[in-house]
């Protein structure tokens, strides 16, 4: 494969040109975009979306579909403002607790998908509206108080100078890229490509499977909690956003729906993308009410750009 052909067959690197198109945009239509501030806060808007981006790539790597990110989110966001502790020791309880929840969720789904034989989509579709109905139990409507300490430390900059929603974001990707090196996540993308093949292969599908929607439901568990210190309140509906959005995200960083390509970091930057979208939406004075019929048409092309980054990578490999 060309070095050109492989920079074009790389969902990653087109969708990080992308963004910084639209940032260069960005930033004719708003000059304050460039001060540390604007970065900050567009970085603290787009790192839940980041996160629940990335465990959604788990489940599609392996050629799934897992609906209850919006159930997750809005279970977990809510157990936060109902139940919160201060300091940082407090913060730590409730990241462990909300990360629970998407394990224990994930668990559930992975059992329901990988051993019962389950649709993906209607294994997810279930635990979705079991977690939402759960959340409004809990929270009847917006409120809740959120800890102090996360609030502020969470969503501020280390040092002063670099931000914490960043740091995280690249830990997230340093994680990912040990991740696809080791024995399960090669194996995650052979079932992905071909299930039968992998099993064959020796490759324990079930374990893997199981093991994807782990990892997404404890991703699911973390957006919910950085969602919360961003918001400083608790919503029963805060995750059905992140219904649409992440596979948004997922398609745009060129991960392919029917599994066995792609990867996080283009995911990660994907959820960026489409959150930088609806700022360049508003500083470009298009009207709040364009924002879903555009997310709908970016949908739609997201599709379409991972098909063709598929077809680009197929290609390079049939030349090689």
């Amino acid at each position: 494969m060309t070095p050109i052909r492989s920079l074009f067959s790389s969902g990653a690197v087109l969708i990080a040109i992308v963004y910084l198109v639209l940032f260069a945009i960005y930033a004719i239509a708003q000059p304050s975009a460039l001060s540390a501030f604007s970065i900050q806060a567009l970085l603290n808007n787009s790192l839940p979306l980041m996160l629940a981006a990335a465990g959604q790539t788990f489940v599609v790597l392996q050629g799934g579909f897992d609906l209850s990110v919006a159930g997750v989110i809005s279970l977990a966001n809510v157990v936060v403002a109902v139940y919160p502790m201060e300091g940082p020791g407090g913060a730590l309880v409730n990241l462990l607790m909300v990360c629970a929840i998407g394990l224990a969720v994930g668990a559930t789904n992975g059992l329901l998908v990988a051993y019962l034989r389950i649709q993906s989509i209607a294994a997810t579709l279930g635990t979705m509206i079991v977690c939402q109905g759960i959340a409004l139990l809990i929270l009847k409507a917006p409120g809740g108080h959120v800890a102090d300490w996360m609030s502020y430390e969470l969503t501020d900059s280390l040092f002063r100078v670099f931000p914490v929603t960043a740091l995280i974001a690249i830990v997230v990707c340093l994680l990912w890229l040990v991740f696809r090196r080791m024995n399960v996540g090669i194996a995650l993308y052979a079932v992905g490509r071909d299930e039968t093949s992998a099993a064959l292969s020796g490759i324990d599908v079930r374990r893997v499977r199981f093991t994807g929607f782990c990892i997404a439901g404890v991703l699911y568990g973390a957006a919910a909690y950085m969602l919360a210190a961003q918001t400083a309140t608790g919503n029963p509906t805060a995750g059905e956003p992140f219904l649409l959005l992440t596979f948004a995200a997922v398609a745009l960083g060129g991960t392919s729906f029917s599994g066995g390509s792609g990867g996080v970091i283009g995911s990660v930057i994907g959820a960026a993308t489409l959150m930088l979208m609806q700022k360049v939406l508003f500083s470009t004075g298009i009207s709040s009410f364009y924002t879903g019929v555009f997310q709908g048409i970016v949908m739609v092309l997201a599709v379409l750009f991972a098909a063709a980054v598929l077809h680009l990578s197929q290609r390079g490999r049939a030349s090689a």
